[in-house]
Protein backbone atom coordinates (compact mmCIF):
# COMPACT_ATOMS: atom_id res chain seq x y z
CA UNK A 1 0.00 0.00 0.00
CA UNK A 2 1.47 3.40 -0.92
CA UNK A 3 2.34 5.93 1.73
CA UNK A 4 -0.19 8.70 2.40
CA UNK A 5 2.27 11.37 1.24
CA UNK A 6 2.80 9.60 -2.08
CA UNK A 7 -0.94 9.30 -2.57
CA UNK A 8 -1.52 12.98 -1.80
CA UNK A 9 1.35 13.95 -4.08
CA UNK A 10 -0.06 11.84 -6.89
CA UNK A 11 -3.54 13.32 -6.53
CA UNK A 12 -2.15 16.86 -6.48
CA UNK A 13 0.02 16.13 -9.52
CA UNK A 14 -2.91 14.78 -11.51
CA UNK A 15 -5.10 17.70 -10.41
CA UNK A 16 -2.41 20.18 -11.47
CA UNK A 17 -2.17 18.60 -14.92
CA UNK A 18 -5.95 18.50 -15.35
CA UNK A 19 -6.44 22.12 -14.26
CA UNK A 20 -3.60 23.27 -16.50
CA UNK A 21 -5.14 21.42 -19.43
CA UNK A 22 -8.52 22.98 -18.72
CA UNK A 23 -6.89 26.42 -18.53
CA UNK A 24 -5.31 25.96 -21.95
CA UNK A 25 -8.25 24.33 -23.74
CA UNK A 26 -11.30 26.07 -22.27
CA UNK A 27 -13.11 28.57 -24.50
CA UNK A 28 -14.60 30.66 -21.68
CA UNK A 29 -11.79 32.95 -20.56
CA UNK A 30 -12.99 33.51 -17.00
CA UNK A 31 -13.19 29.76 -16.39
CA UNK A 32 -9.76 29.35 -17.96
CA UNK A 33 -8.34 31.92 -15.53
CA UNK A 34 -10.01 30.13 -12.60
CA UNK A 35 -8.54 26.82 -13.76
CA UNK A 36 -5.10 28.45 -14.03
CA UNK A 37 -5.42 29.73 -10.46
CA UNK A 38 -6.42 26.27 -9.21
CA UNK A 39 -3.49 24.67 -11.04
CA UNK A 40 -1.19 27.18 -9.38
CA UNK A 41 -2.66 26.41 -5.94
CA UNK A 42 -2.13 22.68 -6.51
CA UNK A 43 1.44 23.33 -7.59
CA UNK A 44 2.03 25.41 -4.45
CA UNK A 45 0.71 22.52 -2.35
CA UNK A 46 3.18 20.20 -4.08
CA UNK A 47 6.00 22.58 -3.20
CA UNK A 48 4.87 22.58 0.44
CA UNK A 49 4.83 18.77 0.46
CA UNK A 50 8.40 18.76 -0.87
CA UNK A 51 9.39 20.92 2.15
CA UNK A 52 10.03 24.01 0.04
CA UNK A 53 7.90 26.61 1.84
CA UNK A 54 9.46 29.63 0.14
CA UNK A 55 8.81 28.24 -3.34
CA UNK A 56 5.28 27.26 -2.29
CA UNK A 57 4.53 30.67 -0.83
CA UNK A 58 5.97 32.41 -3.89
CA UNK A 59 3.89 30.26 -6.25
CA UNK A 60 0.79 30.85 -4.15
CA UNK A 61 1.22 34.62 -3.98
CA UNK A 62 2.53 35.28 -7.48
CA UNK A 63 1.03 32.47 -9.53
CA UNK A 64 -2.42 32.06 -8.01
CA UNK A 65 -2.80 35.56 -6.66
CA UNK A 66 -1.06 38.20 -8.70
CA UNK A 67 -1.03 36.71 -12.20
CA UNK A 68 -4.57 35.31 -12.07
CA UNK A 69 -5.96 38.59 -10.73
CA UNK A 70 -4.06 40.58 -13.36
CA UNK A 71 -5.45 38.34 -16.11
CA UNK A 72 -8.95 38.76 -14.72
CA UNK A 73 -8.68 42.55 -14.38
CA UNK A 74 -7.25 42.87 -17.90
CA UNK A 75 -10.06 40.73 -19.26
CA UNK A 76 -12.73 42.77 -17.50
CA UNK A 77 -11.20 46.12 -18.48
CA UNK A 78 -10.98 45.07 -22.11
CA UNK A 79 -14.68 44.26 -22.10
CA UNK A 80 -14.18 40.62 -22.97
CA UNK A 81 -15.70 38.95 -19.92
CA UNK A 82 -18.78 37.82 -21.84
CA UNK A 83 -16.97 36.69 -24.98
CA UNK A 84 -15.61 33.31 -25.78
CA UNK A 85 -12.48 32.62 -27.74
CA UNK A 86 -13.36 32.03 -31.40
CA UNK A 87 -12.77 28.49 -32.58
Amino acid sequence: MPEPDALILSVLGVATIIFAGVAVLHKNLIRAIAAYALASVCLAAIFFLFAAPYAGALELVVGAGLVAVLFLVALILSGGEEDEVPA
